[in-house]
């Protein structure tokens, strides 16, 4: 498998700084550009309007001399680290912040036109070839009884304004590379706290696909990625012991299939040969019919059992008298309980009592606890087989006063084909399948069953049945 995912991660990391930086470099330092000059030009054409309407003016009506307005206006290039001039508007150079002007011989711009300004108060450029550098030009024309006399320009090298907005990119970058740095730092972050559990969960993965399923995914936290850890883990778990039961059932399966097979094919292999004379081969053959009916009877309950897999079993669902059904299904049992001298001690609640299931596949719940009952009953002692009405549901109790079943064997009851040790000895003909078949139908019908079980005492079955809406009506 290829690993490309941490690889998309840094790649990401690094267009995203050569995004910055190009985004900074190009777009932001046009911005900031235009608005640095934007902003200088405001505030030249505010000095520009006061110089015009104060300075100029004052000189044009001869209330201060040319040498005051110069220093004047020398000073004021001082603090605005700019040119100013005073033109008439034939574009005759009147006044000079850095230089005094010859007043007899007085300097023409070539090819100056106010208009060229347009809509602005300030142009960009050398000024009709005056600087050897582009200036930032701003402009105010002053008049006098209504007439414009003349114009303010001011005038400011754009490397100042560069100079100015190269520091502020420069902040830019440096900011930036603060930022790259930040998500170095959540790059390290997500490495540590999701690309890592990420790994292990993918390697966990791979063990499970290659059918290790006692790999452990060592993550540790609680956010989604330790959920989906516990998940996988429970899940591995789960498909370890899936393997275990699945190797024991198939190694039950066959020990239940080998044994009667292998009495059969010896038993007949026997009489073939002659190594049992024909007067007792009715015994054998009668030995042969009881291994062929077990054969029978485990081929049946692995059927029967097949129907409830996963995706669940159809239930002919229908109102009958659960009670009716107990007596139905105990009269079965006649000739082997008489066998054993036991008895059956029935407490039904009501003449009937009526539930709503699949009637025929509880008469073969009732039928499979009663015979388990009577298999690990004493003689001579009784099976009491009870119904109770609670809550909306019907409790049906299977007990009997038996062998009992070992504390630590109650929870593996219900697994194919287990039986308990004391069983082994006593159930020949038993598949171990009757409680899981059992449990799976009460389970398709949505209800619970339980077992309480003291050895030597007994065990008591207790299974739940919905109450039908019928026994109002009867």
């Amino acid at each position: 498998m290829k690993r490309t995912l941490y690889l998309k991660i840094l790649l990401g990391y690094l267009i995203f700084g050569i995004l910055g930086f190009i985004t900074v470099s190009t777009f932001t330092s046009h911005i900031s550009m235009n608005y640095i000059q934007e902003n200088e030009a405001d505030s030249l054409y505010r000095e520009a309007n006061l110089i015009a309407s104060t300075y100029a003016t004052n000189y044009y009506n001869s209330t201060i001399t040319l040498e005051d307005l110069q220093r004047q206006l020398k000073s004021l290039d001082t603090y605005l680290s700019a040119q100013i001039w005073i033109v008439d508007t034939q574009g005759e150079l009147l006044v000079n912040s850095r230089e005094p002007v010859d007043m007899d011989n007085r300097t023409l711009i070539d090819g100056f036109n106010i208009t060229d300004f347009g809509s602005k108060y300030y142009q960009i450029g050398n000024f009709y070839g005056k600087f050897p550098q582009d200036n930032l030009s701003v402009f105010s024309q002053f008049t006098i009884n209504y007439k414009v006399q003349g114009y303010v320009f001011i005038h400011k090298p754009l490397t100042d304004i560069a100079a100015y907005h190269n520091g502020l990119l420069n902040q830019s970058y440096l900011t930036l590379l603060i930022l790259f740095a930040c998500a170095f730092v959540l790059l390290i972050f997500i490495t540590f706290t999701i690309y890592r559990p990420i790994r292990k969960i993918i390697r966990g993965a791979e063990a499970y696909a290659n059918g290790d399923f006692s790999y452990k995914i060592d993550v540790h936290s609680s956010d989604e990625l330790g959920y989906l850890t516990a998940s996988l883990n429970y899940m591995a778990n789960e498909l370890n012991t899936l393997e275990d039961d699945q190797r024991k059932f198939v190694s039950n399966v066959s020990h239940d299939f080998r044994s009667p097979l292998t009495s059969i094919k010896g038993y007949i292999e026997a009489m073939l040969d002659g190594t049992i004379p024909f007067e007792m081969q009715e015994k054998y053959l009668n030995i042969i019919l009881f291994e062929t009916e077990r054969l029978t009877k485990l081929t049946h309950s692995l059927l029967e059992l097949n129907k409830y897999g996963s995706h669940g079993t159809m239930l002919d669902v229908s109102d009958f008298d659960i009670n009716q059904s107990i007596k139905t299904t105990v009269q079965t049992f006649e000739g082997t309980c008489k066998e054993k001298r036991i008895a059956f001690h029935l407490i039904l609640s009501g003449q009937t009592l009526y539930v709503t299931a699949d009637m025929s596949k509880i008469q073969q719940v009732i039928y499979n606890l009663i015979d388990n009952a009577i298999k690990f009953s004493h003689p001579d002692s009784e099976i009491k087989i009870e119904t109770t009405e609670k809550n909306e549901k019907v409790f049906v109790s299977v007990k009997d006063s038996g062998i009992g079943i070992p504390k630590d064997s109650l929870n593996k009851i219900w697994e194919r084909f287990y039986k308990t040790d004391l069983s082994r000895g006593k159930d020949k003909r038993g598949t171990g399948l009757g409680l899981s078949i059992v449990k799976e139908i009460i389970q398709a019908h949505s209800e619970n069953i339980n077992v309480i079980s003291t050895e030597g005492v007994g065990t008591e079955f207790i299974f739940t049945l919905p109450l039908s809406k019928k026994r109002e009506d009867t």
